[in-house]
């Protein structure tokens, strides 16, 4: 599947007047509200895939913090064992200030996330990505590299390793080449090892949310029908009084709305208008027309009256 068959990225920020990371967030929101049929996609072919593999945009606010990006993740997470893969280029991280960055990028999305999580060192066909492990693994290597910096930042890098060591430790790294296709039997051990973590802590984790909804929702409910019961009981309890009738005191508000339009013949010929006193309309029209006439009667029988004398 490919979102650019679905949204037209540079129609988006024509019609919408945005830019370009403007235009990638709104094609993401698009397409989130259809993602349910992609969920329907992967359920039909989950028995003949064993991986499906979503590569989302790099920028971190255009995904990670996002609200489309977590609609995604968290559909995603709820159903299948999801783990997140960050991809960094080993090569463009031997300066030790751009590695924290990228260490910062990634502790960032996986706490947001909340997902198992491995960093992947892309192009060790270009460099090894072993330093990088050391920096990661022993404080004092980092610190030295970070001593031939001289500008302000490094003081902020060297604070923030301080940091990021707890992260450290319980970070799945591997190093592979795309191109040469070294490291893959390692990546997939540690996905293996990532969807164990899933099945043992996570989605236990989703299980309870997704229980404490369907609970909250629940009772929402049925506060609304007590509410509903207890309105319709009132309505009832002032018709019994109004028409002092003792059989529909026994009846609930569900069976006076079942037994609507079958308690009595006449209601069966009720229109829009039974609103309407008829019988009160008639007299008002009667009572006139009544009036005129005995008026006219006694002004001709005082004529007559009058011509007799």
């Amino acid at each position: 599947l490919d979102i650019r068959d679905t949204v037209k990225y540079k129609e988006v920020m024509k019609q919408y007047g945005l830019g370009p990371n403007g235009g990638i967030v709104t094609s993401l929101n698009l397409f989130a509200t259809r993602f349910d049929q992609v969920m329907k996609f992967i359920e039909k072919r989950q028995n003949a895939s064993k991986y499906v593999i979503i590569d989302t945009p790099g920028q971190i606010e255009v995904f990670t913090w996002s609200a489309s990006g977590t609609i995604i993740t968290e559909a995603l997470a709820s159903s299948f064992p999801s783990v997140v893969v960050y991809v960094m280029d080993t090569s463009r991280s031997t300066n030790p200030i751009t590695f924290m960055s990228n260490m910062l990028y990634a502790c960032s999305i996986l706490y947001k996330t909340k997902l198992p999580f491995i960093v992947v060192m892309n192009k060790t066909d270009i460099i090894d990505h072993s330093f990088a492990v050391e920096w990661m693994q022993d404080f004092e290597t980092f610190q030295d590299a970070l001593n031939q910096e001289t500008s302000y930042v490094s003081n902020l890098t060297r604070s923030m390793s301080l940091v990021l060591d707890e992260f450290y430790s319980s970070l799945k790294v591997v190093g592979v080449s795309a191109v040469l296709g070294t490291g893959l039997d390692d990546f997939f051990v540690q996905l293996s090892k990532a969807v164990d973590e899933y099945e043992r802590e996570y989605r236990p984790e989703y299980e309870r949310l997704r229980k404490t909804l369907e609970k909250a929702q629940n009772k929402q409910k049925r506060e609304q029908l007590e509410h509903l019961w207890k309105d319709m009981g009132s309505v009832c309890v002032q018709g019994n009084t109004l028409t002092g009738s003792d059989d529909a005191s026994a009846m609930g508000p569900s069976e006076l709305i079942l037994t609507r339009g079958t308690l009595d013949e006449e209601e069966e010929r009720d229109s829009d208008t039974d609103d309407i006193d008829h019988e009160v309309t008639e007299e008002s029209h009667e009572e006139p027309a009544f009036r005129n006439f005995m008026q006219e009667t006694r002004m001709k029988y005082q004529r007559r009256s009058n011509l007799n004398e």
